[in-house]
């Protein structure tokens, strides 16, 4: 399980821990793929990272509704390593780690990690999550459940 930090606006910038918690889910070719499910009660726009045969790429956007799966890599994962990011749209917070890749605010396909700026795209710290040898996998993102209610 993944404890990340999410950063919110509410006046000064207050740090919240969230659970990024990556589940696998079944391992036949019928339902292998990547799946994204979001577990908080806020839309998010989620992006995505992974080297292909010859360079790293990154996508975006996915947006997921509250409470929300979506499939963003269908069929048997080609690659073991894949690097998410997700952005809170109501609240303005972000989930993020520290493997940098581009993105853009608009829907996009970005060819490589390097010089992002100069590019004319921005540089975002993406979290690393490590799939094993599975052919599926699921990444839950979640808010930390609060003190005091079963929870870790």
């Amino acid at each position: 399980m993944f404890r990340l930090p999410r950063r919110v606006l509410t006046g000064p910038l207050v740090l919240l821990l969230v659970t990024f918690a990556a589940i696998f889910s079944g391992t036949t070719d019928a339902s292998a793929e990547l799946r994204l499910c979001n577990k908080t009660p806020v839309q998010v726009g989620i992006a995505i990272g992974y080297r292909n045969n010859e360079e790293w790429v990154s996508e975006g956007w996915w947006n997921l509704d509250a409470e929300s799966c979506q499939v963003v890599v269908d069929g048997p994962l080609p690659s073991r390593y894949y690097y998410l990011y997700a952005l809170d749209y109501e609240e303005g917070g972000a989930w993020g780690g520290t493997a940098f890749m581009c993105t853009s605010d608009k829907e996009f396909t970005i060819q490589g990690t390097n010089n992002c700026v100069a590019r004319g795209y921005e540089r975002r710290g993406f979290v690393e999550v490590d799939t094993g040898d599975r052919l599926s996998w699921t990444v839950q993102l979640t808010e930390r459940p609060k003190a005091g209610i079963g929870g870790q």
